[in-house]
């Protein structure tokens, strides 16, 4: 096999966000830098995020704040929020001509809603700063080699060829959205240097529903509902927000969110979802209003009322659900059929199939053993010229900006020590 003659400071495997703010901050300080991609372009997923519009960060300039939406392991991220944080990130893109914007739930975009005028931004801190790019990069592992007691990477080896370097750093993403080449292969190579990886699943990720009324509702988008999981009659988990109805199920904000407790709840046994369509109003509230609007509406037939209760693709399901007949006068309406249509209202019960898996998966829950890289560095404590970024790491946060704010962060530490 051949040798590339030419050995690089830093060989910087995967060109995503966290691949390319690493392979950019190197180079930046004054490392020579090798990016390589297995894709022929950089950033495919990028500019699929936030539906093309890429949301670049989360407007949280607390980073206790932001470290707690990462849970038990969110601590890691102290120092490298510390010195790349969202406002970082923003003035980092701001001062290369893309003006940012904040909208609802703090998610920060690009003014222009393109994802591309992010990538280019990326590209062009690549070009500017000299890092060499190779495409098509048929990646198969590492070489691996001893230094005195301490075992380190020599080089990549390419189909053909090897590609050595003094530093690499790892950023080939999880294994969500695979056509984009997040394929789950740098979990292997980093198995293949020792390292650890905790329970791959995926998250932020769209969930199959059972009952087959969901698809009248196809493309209904629901906001300031709660959504609650029950397994075997116990409460587990809830979330406020907005959801979205689609063909196989639900997706939007709150569903992804909480899309990877229902996976791990679905190795135990069944799971089901209780939406609560009416959350500003208890029980015997929602029964007031009914009971009001039952009174101004006696002579009206109960299918022609429900428009006022319910959006229209929720018309038929609630109806055929509540037992009513259609074209029963509200005035006979019962006391009991009242009272269980509150109930529906406030508690839809809907029997989760399953996720719909790493294909439409915004990210990878799971990942390297986080006690296996040192925080402030990205720098293995297993291979010593080793260095992780993005979503190869075990973290996964919610939806909003702050999934890519890991990337940047960690890229940016990965990128600053490698290079030294």
């Amino acid at each position: 096999m051949d040798s590339i003659k030419e050995k690089y400071d830093v060989v910087v495997i995967g060109g995503g966000p966290s691949g390319m703010m690493a392979a950019g901050r190197a180079a930046e300080l004054g490392a020579r830098v090798m990016l390589l991609e297995k894709n022929e372009t950089l950033g495919k997923k990028l500019l699929i995020t936030g539906k093309g519009r890429c949301n670049i960060t989360q407007a949280e300039f607390d980073d206790r704040e932001m470290v707690k939406k990462f849970g038990a392991r969110g601590k890691f991220l102290f120092s490298s929020l510390a010195a790349f944080g969202p406002e970082e990130v923003i003035r980092f893109f701001e001062d290369r001509k893309v003006e940012t914007k904040i909208e609802r739930g703090g998610r920060v975009f690009p003014v222009s809603d393109k994802a591309y005028d992010v990538l280019q931004v990326m590209k062009r801190y690549l070009e500017k700063n000299k890092v060499e790019v190779r495409y098509g990069a048929e990646i198969q592992g590492f070489e691996l080699g001893e230094a005195s007691s301490e075992k380190r990477i020599k080089s990549v080896r390419l189909k053909g060829e090897n590609v050595k370097g003094d530093k690499f750093i790892l950023c080939t993403g999880g294994k969500s959205y695979p056509a984009t080449g997040s394929t789950g292969d740098g979990y292997r190579w980093a198995e293949d240097c020792g390292h650890t990886i905790a329970n791959l699943a995926p998250a932020l990720v769209p969930i199959k529903i059972k009952e087959a009324w969901i698809k009248e509702a196809q493309g209904l988008s629901l906001k300031n509902i709660e959504i609650k999981l029950f397994q075997n009659g116990k409460k587990q988990d809830s979330r406020f927000g907005e959801m979205l109805f689609t063909h196989f199920g639900l997706s939007g904000p709150i569903v992804l969110d909480i899309s990877k407790k229902i996976g791990e709840l679905m190795e135990k046994d069944e799971v089901q979802i209780s939406l609560d369509l009416k959350p500003a109003l208890s029980h015997e509230q929602l029964d007031e209003r009914i009971k009001r609007d039952f009174k101004e509406n006696i002579n009206k037939d109960f299918i022609n009322y429900l428009p006022e209760l319910l959006p229209q693709k929720m018309v038929t399901a609630i109806l055929h659900l509540s037992g009513i007949p259609e074209r029963n006068k509200i005035n006979f309406v019962t006391k009991e059929q009242r009272k269980f249509l509150v109930n529906l209202l406030k508690d839809l019960r809907l029997t989760v199939e399953g996720t719909t898996g790493y294909n439409q998966a915004i990210v990878t829950s799971g990942g390297v053993n986080l006690r296996e890289v040192d925080s402030k560095t990205m720098r293995s404590r297993l291979v010593g010229n080793l260095f992780f970024a993005g979503e190869i790491l075990d973290l996964d946060g919610p939806t909003g900006g702050y999934n890519l704010q890991v990337c940047w962060s960690t890229g940016y530490a990965a990128g600053t020590h490698a290079a030294k």
